[in-house]
């Protein structure tokens, strides 16, 4: 499988050209919205296959007539351009159908972590004011258990089945649920208007909803496609969750935008994986680091070097994992690349070159300017010169990453479009960095860039770390271990285990003789997703706060869940027996081997 520099770099070129190319028709018509974009797909590939699930499969004539279906219920029900409707669903083709139908129509669709529940559930509705939510077979109990908290005059929808009284979408859609609105029926729709809310979390505790436009959508479909070289041929495997960018709109978009179909699964499963690629003839699969280590992880299956897939592309492969996982099960090509929801710029890897996490290519460098600015860890801020602008790093030296805001007159493509917060966009933007008045994104992310471009990422700042491929606030889960009986202070942080990717979440607790770690093992079930409960609790006398009084976690984050390293009483939660259990230096070996599944 070794290629030589030469063809490395041609290939590459390629997939930049063919990015280029695709979303080159987005300058030339405002109107091309994804939701058009399926529609002539229909036309043109009316009974090739776009979305195959377990339970059911749609051609693209039939994607196009749901897609009607939910916008005519839109319609029907008085949603203008503008209004809000929340999705609370799990992976399935109805899901992608509804917030195409709906933004079809320019109602803009908010996409609810499926794992929420009480109060960051309640919050992620409430922030987007929406007129109503649609929720999917499976979520029907969480979202009611958090309607008390809801804004008034928000109505309640079940799709698919009657559950809790909730009106049924399907009973309500109106006259000629299938036909495709008309231009009288329904308000012109461009790529500059709002699409989704999609949310993403950030150092401030609660989920923020960033602002995604139609052009976002529709170049991020596009542009992959084109560094993909997805056609009608391709079947996309996609287990990611819908409710985020990548799993929602990226591996969906790439595959469709081509006429090619997208294989869903409401989950990963590292033992089906295998025979469910193969058996599907998926040519395509949407990584996160984290799959790929526990595929690697796996046992020998039969099919592991059978499938026809000819790329995998994602984000957050480690290079300890890349090259065994490449290796192992025959994989023609990995595309690493570095991209977040709300950002201004994206990176891409398509040379291959392990660990990096890509780069732009010098003749886009105008178009898509990042750069590298030295930062003060202990001030948790850039470093700045006398005269107020920002340093740039050097070759191998860490820094946060930028990308520069275009601003409206400029390149949509480095426009930064914000959350539905101002306060919270305002946080997330750099002025005065080079230049008077210039305004850059910050990413929140360290990373070093070599002598040739490529970037490499190194660790996020401040209070959000990255488990199970999802990010975790640290001030969210602390105000919920900090309103538990019993806890006096607490500390929240990510530490290191094992091999394994990303950071798990550990809590610090200073407790009184009302604590009950049994009832807190209960009440961290019932108000954080699995992800994000902390895998381990020590029980410390004091926290240590800096001198502007902020908790000083370095000293906790170095020791880690190591029982060797204090006195303190340390547990594991165990979730073969959902509780914490004392962590002694026999149960540390064994969960750092491997042994022990986290």
């Amino acid at each position: 499988m070794t290629i030589r520099a030469g063809e490395n770099s041609r290939s590459a070129l390629k997939a930049w050209v063919r990015a280029l190319e695709r979303t080159a028709r987005l300058e030339r018509d405002p109107t091309l919205i994804f939701p058009r974009l399926i529609e002539q797909r229909a036309e043109s590939d009316g009974d090739r296959p776009a979305l195959i699930s377990p339970d059911e499969s749609w051609t693209y004539r039939e994607l196009a007539g749901h897609c009607n279906h939910y916008a005519r219920w839109a319609l029907h029900r008085g949603l203008r351009k503008g209004d809000v409707v929340c999705l609370l669903m799990s992976n399935c083709p109805r899901y992608l159908a509804i917030w195409l139908g709906l933004s079809r129509v320019g109602v803009v669709v908010a996409l609810i972590n499926t794992n929420l529940s009480g109060d960051a559930l309640a919050h992620s509705i409430n922030v987007v004011s929406p007129r109503a939510v649609i929720v999917g077979k499976g979520h029907v109990r969480q979202l009611i258990s958090a309607r008390a908290q809801f804004a008034p005059g928000i109505s309640l929808w079940s799709d698919g089945t009657r559950e809790a009284d909730l009106p049924v979408i399907e009973e309500q859609s109106g006259p000629s649920a299938a036909q495709p609105p008309s231009e009288s029926e329904s308000t012109a729709v461009s790529l500059a208007d709002r699409a989704l809310f999609i949310y993403t979390s950030g150092t401030t505790g609660l989920p923020k909803a960033a602002v995604v436009s139609h052009y976002r959508v529709a170049r991020w479909a596009l542009w992959f496609a084109g560094m993909l070289d997805t056609g009608p041929d391709d079947r996309m495997y996609n287990c990611l969750p819908m409710y985020h960018s990548v799993g929602g709109v990226v591996a969906t978009g790439a595959s469709l935008a081509a006429g090619g179909a997208v294989i869903l699964r409401e989950r990963f499963s590292a033992r089906d994986f295998w025979r469910d690629v193969t058996a599907e003839r998926c040519t395509l699969f949407q990584y996160i680091g984290e799959l790929c280590r526990y595929l690697l992880a796996s046992p020998w299956h039969a099919d592991e070097q059978r499938h026809s897939l000819r790329i995998c592309c994602g984000n957050g492969l480690r290079p300890d994992v890349w090259e065994p996982f490449q290796a192992r099960f025959r994989i023609p090509q990995i595309l690493e690349y570095y991209a977040s929801t709300e950002g201004s710029f994206s990176l891409y890897n398509c040379e291959g070159r392990v660990g990096s996490v890509g780069r732009i290519p010098p003749f886009l460098s105008h178009r898509m300017p990042v750069a590298l600015v030295q930062f003060d860890t202990d001030r948790e801020e850039p470093v700045r010169t006398p005269a107020g602008s920002c340093v740039r790093c050097a070759p191998g030296e860490i820094g946060e990453a930028v990308g520069e805001i275009k601003g409206a007159e400029g390149e949509a493509i480095a426009r930064f479009e914000g959350y539905a917060d101002a306060a919270a966009s305002r946080k997330k933007v750099l002025r005065d960095v080079f230049a008077p008045g210039d305004a850059w994104y910050r990413t929140g992310d360290l990373m070093r860039q070599d002598d040739q471009g490529f970037f490499y990422f190194v660790d996020r700042i401040g209070d959000t770390f990255r488990w199970k491929g999802e990010n975790v606030s640290t001030t969210e889960v602390a105000a919920v271990l900090a309103a538990f009986p019993g806890v006096r202070d607490v500390a929240v942080f990510g530490v290191r285990v094992g091999s394994a990717d990303g950071r798990a979440g550990m809590a610090a607790l200073v407790t009184d003789e009302h604590f009950d770690l049994e009832a807190l093992a209960v009440r961290l079930r019932e108000a954080l997703p699995d992800y994000a409960r902390p895998l381990f609790i020590r029980i410390v006398t004091a926290l240590e706060l800096t001198a502007t009084f902020k908790l000083k976690k370095s000293d906790l984050i170095r020791e880690g869940f190591d029982p060797t390293a204090s006195t303190d009483r340390i547990f594991f939660d165990d979730r073969s027996v959902q509780s914490y259990v004392p962590l002694d230096a026999g149960l540390y070996e064994r969960i750092c081997s491997g042994s022990v599944r986290v």
